[in-house]
């Protein structure tokens, strides 16, 4: 199995279990993933704004829990552990409703207890939205039997050696 196709069944897991994350980003599309980054990007609608028809930063704030989630299920955990730190820098604004943000996460260390990762939202013109970082504790999620972990560290190494030899 890909990276990304794994990482949009745990994000499909998540809309079909959860409490939040239909309600609030049941139309954010996972566009990309190999092991250890994933992008995403979500339409802004009504219910992401503030008062001033603003993307909210709570939505925001909820997509670095998120994407720190499906960068950690990039890795080929399908249980993503739960947060021990959360992180948000606001640097403009995410922009009004019809518009569209773009996100990056990494996954930059995956470890046996916790997961770090980091999170870059943009615009389409590539301004800087926003930042984050999100730290999972994952210790009990590697006893996931739909865990994927050894496959994609392969794809990984593949993909790294080919892109020595290019």
């Amino acid at each position: 199995m890909t990276a990304l196709r794994f990482v949009r069944s745990v994000w499909e897991s998540f809309r079909a279990t959860s409490g939040l994350e239909p309600r609030l980003l049941n139309n954010l599309q996972v566009t990309a993933a190999r092991p250890g980054i994933v992008n995403f990007e979500l339409d802004v609608q009504k219910e992401h704004t503030n008062r001033l028809n603003i993307l909210h930063g709570g939505t925001i704030a909820s997509m670095v829990d998120l994407g720190g989630s499906l960068a950690v299920a990039s890795r080929g955990l399908f249980a993503t552990g739960v947060s021990t730190d959360l992180s948000v820098t606001y640097l403009n604004s995410g922009g009004k409703i019809g518009d569209k943000i773009l996100a990056e996460v990494t996954c930059d260390k995956f470890g046996k207890t916790l997961a770090y990762t980091n999170i870059k939202f943009t615009n389409p013109g590539g301004d800087i939205v926003a930042r984050g970082s999100h730290t999972k504790f994952v210790a009990l999620a590697w006893k996931d039997p739909q865990n994927i972990v050894e496959q994609l560290k392969e794809l990984k190494e593949l993909n790294e050696q080919n892109e020595q030899k290019s």
